[in-house]
């Protein structure tokens, strides 16, 4: 929890400094990373948005993520979670995103995206770049550790 509230308080410090907001485009996550930001007071001085768009349906409705895309590549795939960074761009006034999708169990997962699959998508000053991350253990540990590793990356990305 320490790490967490070390990570959103120098990402606050260096969005700050840059006058840019974050807009965060959440599935897997359900919100968590849009809570652990705006759990830090003044926030809504870097703070845009946040999106959670669980369903695909929500994923195209609020973020304008191709259906086609989805369903060539699946909701949890690189393609998407850039297309739901660059959306959550797109549908605010942020310079900054972070999307995360992903599977995080125990049940959803496959042969080619077992449970702990996350794919990230970050949009930093119009510079688009994903990855993706195998976290270990039951629902809850895969969830916070997605938290964790999305606002160290967009430390590192933003800082």
């Amino acid at each position: 929890m320490e790490v967490l509230v070390s990570n959103a308080t120098q990402l606050a410090a260096a969005l700050q400094k840059k006058g840019w907001m974050l807009a965060t485009a959440e599935s897997c996550t359900g919100g968590l990373i849009a809570a652990a930001c705006t759990d830090l007071p003044g926030s809504s001085n870097w703070f845009e948005r946040g999106f959670v768009s669980y369903s695909n349906h929500a994923k195209s409705e609020l973020l304008d993520v191709d259906p086609a895309l989805i369903a060539q590549h699946g909701a949890v795939s690189e393609v998407v979670a850039r297309a739901m960074a660059l959306g959550a761009v797109r549908r605010s006034r942020a310079q900054v995103s972070v999307a995360v999708t992903g599977v995080a169990g125990p049940t959803g997962g496959s042969r080619d995206k077992p449970v702990g699959t996350v794919w990230f998508g970050f949009m930093v000053d119009g510079q688009l770049s994903s990855e993706v991350q195998q976290f270990k253990g039951d629902r809850a540990a895969v969830r916070a550790a997605t938290v964790q590793h999305a606002l160290a990356r967009l430390l590192a990305l933003a800082g």
